[in-house]
């Protein structure tokens, strides 16, 4: 496998990362404002509080790639 295909796919997949975010706002909101709510001072954030959150914006994610690959 070439080394330069590799970083050619990236580059490609972070291109279209703002269009995707875009399509994806509130998503993206929600779980940003989750993240937020759950680590106020210097609480850390724990695994799976925000998980129904990011499975969301994961799938607005997804379904956003895949229309554009159409």
């Amino acid at each position: 496998m070439s080394g330069s295909n590799v970083w050619s796919r990236n580059r490609e997949k972070l291109r279209l990362f703002p269009d995707l975010l875009a399509q994806c706002a509130v998503e993206a909101a929600a779980y940003g404002k989750c993240v937020a709510a759950t680590t106020t001072g210097r609480q850390e954030l724990q695994k799976d509080l925000c998980a129904k959150e990011f499975e969301a914006l994961k799938t607005c994610f997804t379904n956003a790639a895949k229309k554009r690959a159409k």
